[in-house]
């Protein structure tokens, strides 16, 4: 007896030698861009994993992985297209345009290494490094199908700090106000104050106890409100109807969120009046950010199907009975009547596309083998906590003796440690050996994740001016200085006086990332170094900053970097603003150029149509009406010319006649989306308005 084993149709499909290119171009671009961007991604995944703020990031691949499959059909229809279509003075602008974007997104990443905040550079380019690759390997059309989910991975960029105080700070005011006014609606005692820096909700329970809840960043939702975000643009996307009811229903949702977090709010407080602070406190950590999400998302996915009548994963009713008949296209690739493809395009792999993912691999490894840490990778130089006979210390190894100074531990701050949720947060001080200079702190910060080492301006200024009140201090200060050349490394001075005392204080401080030997493990960890002196008054800030920067050099030298940066990985970063701003003229020309050459190429198609005979001007017409109310398949442009002439004519025949203009570069076939199915079209090659002879 003889047993046959039946390939699957998707993997004899997937052997066919033009989709195997297929899948080998779109591995080349996630692999690439997996690879240059592994670091980066590392550090957001991981702040996200420690941190409210960003948690919202961990949910951004689950979502991007279905918008790319949801769009599979139209990225496998437009994928094959070869730009020997195009005109040939204009064939190869989208590969250039491609290189362009690759190389901008490249520099732009090397200059934000030379930057105070890299992090946010790297993950900013992140979108147009893949729009290049897209680009370079297949073609405008398949770039359009997928600029959604490529602009989706914007999402992973942390927000600053600036606007999640900004923000969270409006909407800590509006949700206190908002929940007191309804609180008092039902009889519960409350009023609000903001003594203690945050709105906070001082309730008087009926056993004569107070009860007060601070409204800060935490609860104004502003966390749930940037993750909603997401949520909502992504359902927005997916919605299968008209544009308005997409933008209808991405609007709605914020409102929504923000009177779902007011509601939280006015629970809670009902809760801890009627039984008790604790377990009100108990409920707000139940009720947290992703239950508003999830509350939320389901909300509005219900306003959009029942009030909208949007239609999110159902296809659209209804089923076309011409794609099972007997008389299909000539190609036998669509159906006549709704343009649906019953075959996908064939792929023709060809030398050229080998030769573009050779140079993109290449190109690859050519950076990874440039690319330096997103924060200078150094060898911490010593153990960092020891033990003495009064206890375990900090090591004063861990700093290097500079001429003129005293090194000496002072203490570790264990309460901002828990605080912060850092590892170790350890004083030094220099103490000076010569009347003239000046004593320096130096502070050492260690964390898991880089969220945990928060900027003296943001803690000193952002928070508390974002935050409805007036800070403790005055900014007289804040500026950016290379301490170290290669690796560059970055620091801020910050200068402020407190209100309080008028005492100024300086500070110099910069981040690395550090292998350290803990408890006889190899450990990498972020790092924060802060130098820390009180000048005598404002204006002794510039000569104590000319003190403090040999230190910070000293030290910064003393960390041992691991890795250092090439020559040409440091002249492209210092000089990449420049490089930047020449590539983004360059791309504009090399459109401007492209729109000059679809000009001509209008006038040229204007003059043929008018040495066409009327049948066919008369058949343009039909396609150009047809366009205006819905896509223009080989049925509907029939009737349209039946229509519009009175003519009748055999279906066949019809599309002979239009793959004869096609020909003459008058009109062009194209695949339209409909509802995420890719389907067969007409266009005509001109902008001009069409008339009847």
């Amino acid at each position: 007896m003889k047993y046959t084993i039946k390939t699957p149709a998707a993997f004899a499909a997937l052997r066919e030698p033009g989709n195997l290119m297929l899948a080998a171009k779109a591995a080349t671009i996630a692999v690439a861009v997996i690879i240059l961007y592994l670091q980066d991604l590392a550090i957001v995944f991981n702040d996200a994993l420690n941190n409210e703020a960003t948690s919202y990031i961990l949910v951004v691949p689950i979502l991007l992985i279905y918008l790319i499959y949801r769009k599979r059909k139209m990225l496998r229809a437009t994928m094959p297209t070869k730009p020997e279509n195009q005109p040939k003075n204009t064939r190869h602008i989208p590969t250039l345009a491609g290189i362009l974007l690759c190389i901008t997104a490249i520099i732009l990443y090397w200059y934000g290494s030379y930057t105070f905040t890299p992090l946010e550079y790297h993950i900013l380019t992140l979108p147009v490094f893949t729009a290049g690759l897209t680009l370079i390997l297949f073609n405008p059309q398949t770039l359009r199908q997928a600029l959604f989910p490529i602009a989706f991975l914007a999402f992973l960029t942390p927000p600053p700090s600036e606007i999640l105080y900004g923000l969270g700070s409006t909407l800590s005011v509006i949700s206190s106000e908002a929940s007191t006014a309804i609180v008092n609606l039902f009889g519960i005692p409350a009023t609000l104050t903001g003594e203690y820096g945050a709105p906070t909700i001082i309730v008087a329970r009926p056993d004569n106890t107070i009860m007060s809840f601070a409204v800060d960043i935490a609860c104004s939702g502003i966390y749930s409100l940037i993750g909603f975000l997401i949520f909502a643009a992504f359902i927005a996307f997916i919605v299968r109807d008209k544009l308005w009811k997409k933008i209808a229903t991405f609007i709605i949702g914020f409102p929504l969120i923000y009177f779902l977090n007011i509601l939280r709010i006015t629970i809670i407080v009902g809760i801890g009046y009627q039984f008790g602070e604790q377990l009100a406190l108990d409920m707000f950590h139940l009720l947290g950010g992703w239950i508003l999400i999830f509350v939320g998302t389901l909300i509005l996915l219900t306003i959009s199907e029942k009030i909208f009548k949007t239609r999110i994963f159902n296809r659209k009713q209804g089923t076309c009975l011409s794609c099972t008949s007997q008389l299909p296209s000539p190609t036998g690739t669509f159906c006549h009547a709704c343009g649906r493809l019953t075959k996908y395009p064939k792929a023709n792999p060809t030398k050229m596309d080998i030769a573009k993912i050779v140079a993109v691999a290449l190109a690859t490894i050519l950076l990874l083998s440039i690319q330096a840490p997103v924060f200078a990778l150094t060898q911490g130089p010593a153990q960092i906590l020891i033990q003495t006979p009064t206890g375990e210390q900090g090591n004063t190894q861990i700093f290097p003796n500079i001429t003129g100074y005293t090194l000496q531990f002072l203490y570790r701050d264990t309460e901002f440690e828990q605080t912060a949720k850092q590892d170790l947060s350890l004083i030094y001080f220099y103490a000076p050996q010569e009347e003239d200079k000046e004593p320096v702190w130096a502070a050492l910060e260690i964390a898991e994740t880089t969220s945990s080492l928060h900027r003296w301006e943001t803690c000193l200024v952002t928070w508390p001016t974002t935050h409805g009140y007036q800070p403790g201090v005055t900014q007289l200060e804040l500026t950016d200085t290379v301490i170290l050349e290669n690796p560059p490394i970055i620091a801020r001075s910050f200068g402020f006086q407190y209100h309080s005392d008028n005492q100024t204080q300086l500070v110099l401080y910069w981040y690395e990332t550090s292998i350290f030997t803990i408890n006889n493990a190899t450990q990498q960890k972020h790092v924060k170094l802060s130098l820390i002196t009180y000048p005598e008054s404002p204006e002794a800030i510039p000569n104590i900053k000319t003190q403090l920067l040999p230190i910070a050099k000293t030290i910064a030298a003393y960390w041992q970097p691991i890795k250092t940066w090439t020559f040409i990985s440091m002249t492209l970063s210092r000089q990449g603003l420049q490089i930047v701003t020449a590539t983004a003229a360059l791309l504009i020309a090399l459109i401007a150029f492209y729109i000059l050459e679809l000009k001509k190429q209008t006038t040229a198609n204007a003059n043929a149509y008018r040495k066409l005979s009327s049948q066919n001007q008369q058949l343009i017409n039909a396609i150009q009406k047809t366009r205006r109310t819905t896509l223009p398949t080989i049925n509907r442009i029939n009737e349209t010319y039946r229509t519009s002439t009175g003519d009748t004519i055999a279906t066949a025949e019809l599309e002979q006649r239009i793959t004869e203009l096609e020909k003459t570069g008058i009109i062009t076939s194209q695949i339209a989306n409909d509802q995420d199915e890719p389907a067969h079209t007409w266009k005509p090659k001109t902008t001009f308005s069409l008339r009847k002879p």
